[in-house]
């Protein structure tokens, strides 16, 4: 069971964020040099191992050293709850827009997340002392995690993510066949993502982890099952050889979806647009290249999505800049539009 939760080394520093600090300072003195605590030189001797995760840190500031502190408790858990950054800053935003509380049961659980976001701790650490050496003007602080409540917390949140997965996941064979589909499942992958690192952090705590974590991967499989039937049809004005259509078809086909096909609810329609642009003294021709795409919905008749860019490009002749026209928007569709597709999914999960 284990096994499932090592994550690849493709992953950053996992969630350092959750839940407010509550701080137990001594008074801002620190007390003296000569009054060090025991915990300055041996953390463990105050912050038994059985019931506590305790580090030190130290800096000229206490502000410093209390970040310091808390660093050093994150590095107890090393690489092991480690999740991709982007999907980090995905599920984060997510909470702090009110989304993930339209898909979970548990407002309160959370509000506690919302209010403690743009906190840089681990889930459950607190700055219980922070001793002043006036002497060496050193400030010591001593971050911890209680156990048991550290275990309770992240268990919690596991349960509830779990929730939150069940909604998102549970749909009627009609639903599946509308790009909001291709949305849910691609957050509940994140959220499973993000569970995955907090099963983690149980296993180093010696936790039971909760029946139901699976990996992202597991929805980004069925995500994939739901695109491979929903055909987008992509029609182009102003092609060359088909080029600027080929570009877009590889970006839906490689995200999953099927191109083309008669009838299609969702359409891609792309302008291009070419006008030679004369530079006085400049023996180069160039041309200017206006693209126009816009993702549309004729169930309702929306577009869902825009995206549009223009470049110009010169050469000794005129065919030479319009190929080489050609070839920019190739290569910036290629780079660019399947990450506007995911950032356009994710947005579109609806509050419910």
């Amino acid at each position: 069971m284990q096994n499932l939760f090592k994550l690849a080394s493709r992953f950053c520093l996992v969630p350092l964020l959750f839940f407010s600090l509550s701080c137990v300072s001594s008074p801002d003195n620190g007390g003296t040099s000569n009054s060090k605590p025991a915990w300055v030189n041996n953390v463990n001797s105050v912050y038994n191992k059985s019931q506590f995760v305790a580090a030190v840190g130290y800096a000229a500031t206490r502000e410093i050293a209390e970040k310091n502190a808390l660093i050093n408790l994150a590095a107890f858990f090393g690489q092991s709850i480690k999740a991709d950054q982007v999907i980090l800053n995905t599920y984060y935003e997510a909470v702090r827009n009110g989304v993930t509380a339209g898909w979970s049961d548990n407002i309160a659980m959370q509000n506690k997340i919302t209010t403690s976001v743009s906190m840089d701790t681990i889930i459950g650490a607190e700055i219980n002392e922070v001793w002043h050496d006036i002497k060496n003007n050193i400030f010591y602080a001593v971050a911890s995690m209680e156990r048991v409540k550290v275990i309770r917390l992240y268990t919690d949140m596991i349960l509830d993510n779990i929730k939150m997965i069940n909604n998102l996941t549970a749909m009627s064979q009609a639903e599946k066949n509308a790009l909001e589909a291709v949305s849910r499942y691609q957050f509940a992958a994140t959220v499973a993502d993000i569970n995955v690192s907090y099963a983690n952090l149980l296993i180093l705590l010696n936790a039971p982890i909760p029946s139901g974590v699976k990996r992202g991967d597991e929805y980004r499989l069925e995500m994939r099952n739901i695109t491979k039937d929903i055909p987008i049809d992509i029609i182009v004005a102003n092609d060359r050889e088909n080029r600027i259509q080929s570009a877009f078809t590889k970006v839906i086909t490689d995200y999953g979806f099927k191109s083309g096909g008669t009838n299609s609810r969702y359409t891609l329609r792309v302008n291009v647009k070419l006008s030679p642009v004369d530079f006085p003294n400049n023996s180069y021709k160039f041309i200017q290249m206006e693209l126009n795409a816009n993702l549309n919905d004729s169930s309702t008749r929306e577009t869902l999505l825009p995206f549009n860019f223009n470049n110009h490009e010169g050469h000794l002749t005129l065919a030479g800049a319009e190929n080489r026209a050609f070839l920019s928007a190739e290569e910036k569709i290629k780079n660019e539009y399947k990450e506007v597709l995911t950032e356009y999914f994710y947005k579109l999960l609806p509050e419910r």
